[in-house]
């Protein structure tokens, strides 16, 4: 992939809609864009204002392929840095493929996934964390997964790590002069003001580090499974939390045999709602695969909703002793999962028999999922769970995986740093450690990179962003 010749890609969604928008950028971009776009007023893209838009047509010689706007942008005041025209033509994908097409054959050539944002980054106008962010606006399906892409695309997690970095430089400098003095024994860092420095570096990762715990669920949506015996209602609590026949209710018992999953967003927040077989003993092999399966998607879920009959309790069909050994046994095999104890079929029992169960089993929550009652307190529950303080602070949240892993190593070379500083090490041997740290920090901002890591980072991206 070479950066200096034009590009061009449809920055639209394809297929056919009112609009679309054609975006062509390099050094050639604008003479390509006047070789085919004839202003309605006669005057040159070239000789044109950076930020204006134009009415014109595009021409292939003298077929008009469409009436369109032309929107100029220049260098450096553009999203990649470079030139930038962008045509708005009508959506046909006829109408998009010409443009596109004799663009094409005008020298410019297709761009690659991600191509624009990788020439912004390229060109200085975003750091890579920033970069990445861009991906992450995109894809946001939630208010949560939106505000932390537009935090990080603002640039604070950038700005907090390239603060570190260059108060840790500043010192690292100092350390690497004291070297070329060694034999004259001259200290240049003070070494309880550098002490101060890596206790502060080390609080601040660590904090970023526990933030993606939080980060990552909002950013992803929070996995929750309801559970339960069979024909306890599990498919139609899904049901009324989508408000949609997504699941089939049946009084026969163990229809569930796989699970079936569905998002939901609640204040702001992605649930990913997992519906799963009824747990039993069962002698049916396809019903005991889907067993095996539910026991699977509460490993991976974060909050597990217990779900019970309140009219077998009240029957006797179920005791509460049992019931509690149940509950007993998921919080020993989970005890770092949400667990929420539901009571269904609310609207069957009376006002004394809800006491006598709320009474009974502890924070148990009662619900009619036929009828919805309930289910809106149970989302409220649900909510209770998120951390949502940082994210309405709008402290720095970290959500990008490899962000997480440069700063675990990151903080693995401060603290031998600050070993070798209870130890008592010379500063040459401390020097490594603080280099390798360095380092780290210039991997998330992308002040250190390669082509390697660039192309996973970029291929993820959308043609034409």
């Amino acid at each position: 992939m070479t950066h200096h010749d034009t590009i061009v890609a449809l920055a639209t969604p394809s297929g056919a809609g009112a609009i679309a928008v054609i975006r062509l950028s390099g050094e050639d971009a604008i003479n390509i864009a006047s070789q085919i776009f004839k202003s309605v007023s006669g005057k040159k893209l070239a000789k044109q204002k950076t930020h204006t838009v134009h009415l014109g047509y595009i021409k292939d010689g003298n077929r008009v392929l469409d009436e369109v706007l032309a929107t100029v942008f220049k260098n450096p005041n553009s999203y990649t840095g470079e030139d930038i025209i962008e045509f708005s033509c009508h959506g046909s994908s006829f109408i998009q493929q010409e443009i596109i097409q004799l663009c094409l054959r005008k020298n410019a050539r297709m761009a690659s996934p991600g191509e624009f944002t990788l020439r912004s980054f390229l060109n200085g106008k975003m750091d890579l964390s920033q970069a990445e962010a861009v991906a992450d606006l995109i894809s946001s399906d939630s208010a949560a997964s939106h505000q932390l892409a537009i935090q990080q695309m603002r640039g604070g997690f950038s700005s907090e790590i390239a603060a570190l970095r260059e108060e840790l430089l500043n010192f690292a400098s100092l350390i690497e002069l004291e070297l070329d003095f060694a034999e004259e024994d001259v200290a240049f860092a003070n070494r309880d003001d550098f002490q101060q420095l890596i206790t502060k570096i080390s609080f601040v990762l660590k904090r970023l580090i526990d933030s993606f715990a939080t980060g990552n669920v909002l950013k992803n949506g929070i996995p929750v499974a309801i559970v339960g015996e069979p024909n306890v209602g599990k498919s139609t609590l899904l049901n009324a939390l989508l408000n949609e026949q997504r699941a089939i209710v049946s009084e026969i018992a163990g229809t569930t045999r796989d699970t079936i999953e569905d998002e939901l967003s609640i204040g702001g927040i992605s649930f990913r709602f997992i519906d799963t077989a009824g747990i039993r003993e069962t002698q049916d092999t396809i019903e005991g695969l889907g067993i095996k399966k539910t026991f699977e998607k509460i490993d991976q879920a974060q909050v597990v909703v217990f779900l019970i009959d309140s009219s077998r309790l009240l029957s006797g069909e179920v005791t509460v002793a049992n019931l509690q050994i149940e509950i007993g046994k998921i919080k020993n095999k989970y005890p770092q999962k949400a667990l929420i104890v539901v009571g269904n079929k609310a609207d069957i029992i009376t006002s004394k028999e809800k006491t006598h169960l709320t009474n009974s089993i502890e924070s148990l929550q009662l619900i009619a999922a036929k009828t919805g009652q309930g289910v809106e307190d149970l989302k409220t529950s649900l909510l209770e769970f998120v951390n949502t303080g940082a994210l309405t602070n709008n402290q720095t949240i970290v959500t990008n995986t490899r962000h997480y892993d440069a700063l675990l190593k990151a903080l693995e070379e401060i603290t031998r740093v600050q070993e070798g500083i209870n130890a008592g090490l010379s500063g040459d041997l401390m020097a490594v450690d603080i280099r390798q740290a360095l380092y780290y920090f210039g991997e998330i901002t992308g002040e250190i990179t390669n082509d390697d890591l660039l192309g996973n980072i970029f291929a993820n991206f959308c043609i034409g962003k």
